[in-house]
């Protein structure tokens, strides 16, 4: 990295931290449990939106998508793009549940459902999820890309296994202290921030790209990348493909059913809007930016493609492009959105785990062995310590990743479906099946997990994982539809109103909604072979 890039990247950092210090200081009041967890539940729409989207565009995104486009087509569009439909459906259906049960965190609307054994366990199961993939994948794509750009292994004559140990350690470091120190309100401010130059990478880069891969005419770079190779052009992904396109009704629907509507680190954010109607609204602005994301995930793979033939590693894909392309300054800038994109994406999961320990798990022991509720001030400090003991926990592990044998991206997608689908099956059941008892619950989690698993690692199926997770949610479904008709719970579950925000909907949702689908099927039509593929 040149000396310019360098103190562009500087000033950039400098400049994301202290307009977020400024607004946090606006907003800042006295220090609460909900404060400090969820905002107090005070968030608008633009916070909302740009948190999820924030939450969701990572590192690992930007490395992971744009090499499985540089190595096989724009099928990996698939989850980005067809998530926008279970926005929607979460947005519409699922949000004023939570709402109007005014729960803190997942697991306290399966105590309200089944009981609290149910939450305990699902707790658990969130917690190791954080613990063995959000946390430390997170951490690991982040040290990925910015050891492309900087050059650490070079730049300190270190290996690249002493790197990677190192970058982790960094961005795991200033992540736990800015979750600590300044909370969920801070996090969501700090998304803000970084959208804006999220928003100037997702122009400058594809326009940058096209123009030195057509040698400063951005119509021949354009031509060059819809003329050749086109094959890598197509996202109506085949058996082989990454994504292949039947999966975007089986288990990718599942998928993004449950990251978007029962994941706790997103599903905090959207608790955290001051109404229903400013939280659909969230939802629906963090659609729009997942419809423009391919110009940052996946559209500098296909230029790659054409403009760089020798990597030493795939996964170096959009680091290396920005290198190639981008001037000194916008490199910085680059530089800056990787390490607040891998920062962010890794203080929002420590808040959302601190949240499921403190409410689901500690709170109720102290209650239960103290005969009174914990102090705000005590679970505040406990949460405190919570993030720093998995702080430390996933940096140690990260680095290890390096040893997957399919690559980082699958390695992340095929982990999260041993911990999202049996939860997803239990709430989305839950919801709409009123009599099924707590026993089903808990048998349907230990059974799902037990499959999947022997599926994965023990007894391989040569079938997408996709599929398999889908094939196993109707098994699992079917054995909690048995057990509640021989045990059915003795009275229909009635969801109980506990509202702690406005629950009225947006009026004019409809017409955004519309639009927004319309754009999704577009974009599909567009990388298609009736398309530019």
């Amino acid at each position: 990295m040149s000396i310019v890039s360098a103190i562009s990247f500087v000033v950039f950092i400098f400049l994301g931290l202290g307009l977020t210090i400024f607004f946090a200081k606006k907003k800042k009041g006295s220090l609460t449990v909900s404060g400090f967890f969820l905002a107090n539940r005070s968030n608008g729409f633009i916070l909302i939106g740009a948190s999820l989207y924030l939450s969701n565009l990572s590192a690992n995104q930007l490395i992971g998508e744009n090499e499985s486009v540089y190595i096989n087509n724009m099928s990996v569009i698939g989850w980005g793009i067809s998530s926008v439909f279970a926005m929607l459906v979460v947005a519409e259906y699922i949000v004023p549940i939570y709402l109007k049960s005014g729960i803190n965190t997942i697991p306290d609307f399966l105590e309200k459902r089944y009981d609290s054994s149910t939450k305990n366990l699902v707790s658990l199961v969130f917690l190791f999820g954080y613990l063995f993939n959000l946390l430390p994948t997170t951490l690991y794509g982040g040290a990925i890309a910015l050891d492309s750009l900087f050059d650490v292994s070079n730049f300190l004559e270190i290996n690249h296994w002493q790197s990677i140990w190192l970058l982790i350690w960094i961005i795991g470091l200033f992540g736990a202290i800015f979750t600590i120190l300044g909370g969920f309100k801070a996090i969501t401010i700090s998304d803000t921030v970084l959208s804006i130059g999220l928003l100037i990478l997702i122009i400058a880069i594809p326009y940058f790209g096209l123009k030195h891969l057509g040698n400063n005419s951005l119509y021949d770079g354009l031509k060059t990348v819809l003329t050749h190779k086109k094959h890598h052009l197509n996202a109506i992904g085949g058996p082989n493909d990454a994504v292949p396109f039947a999966t975007l009704f089986t288990g990718m629907i599942l998928a993004n059913l449950y990251y978007w509507g029962m994941e706790q680190y997103i599903v905090q954010q959207i608790i955290a809007g001051k109404s229903l109607a400013e939280s659909q609204k969230g939802i629906a602005l963090a659609c729009f930016l997942k419809l423009l994301s391919p110009l940052l995930i996946n559209i500098p793979g296909l230029i790659a493609i054409n403009a760089i033939l020798d990597l030493p590693s795939t996964a170096t894909v959009f680091p290396a492009l920005a290198k190639e392309v981008l001037p000194a300054t916008m490199i910085g800038l680059t530089t800056a959105v990787l390490l607040g994109a891998a920062i962010n994406s890794f203080n929002v999961g420590l808040n959302g785990a601190s949240s499921l320990f403190i409410f689901n798990i500690y709170k109720p022991i102290f209650a239960k062995n103290h005969g009174h509720e914990a102090s705000d001030n005590r679970m505040i400090r406990t949460g405190k310590l919570f993030q720093i003991g998995i702080s430390l926990f996933a940096m140690t592990i990260a680095p290890f990743i390096i040893y997957s044998e399919k690559g980082f991206y699958f390695y992340i997608q095929q982990i999260s479906g041993i911990f999202s689908i049996p939860i997803f099956t239990i709430i989305f059941l839950g919801f709409f099946r009123t009599r099924i008892p707590p026993i089903a619950a808990k048998v349907g989690i230990v059974f799902y997990i037990i499959c999947y698993s022997l599926t994965q690692f023990v007894f391989p199926i040569q079938l997408h994982f996709l599929h398999i997770m889908a094939i196993l949610f109707v098994v699992t479904a079917m054995l909690m539809f048995a057990i509640g008709h021989f045990y059915p719970m003795n009275q229909h579950f009635k969801l109980t109103l506990e509202n702690k925000v406005a629950t009225v909907p947006w009026s004019n949702r409809w017409w955004y909604y519309a639009l927004l689908l319309v754009l999704m099927l577009a974009v599909f039509w567009i990388f298609s072979p009736l398309g530019v593929a």
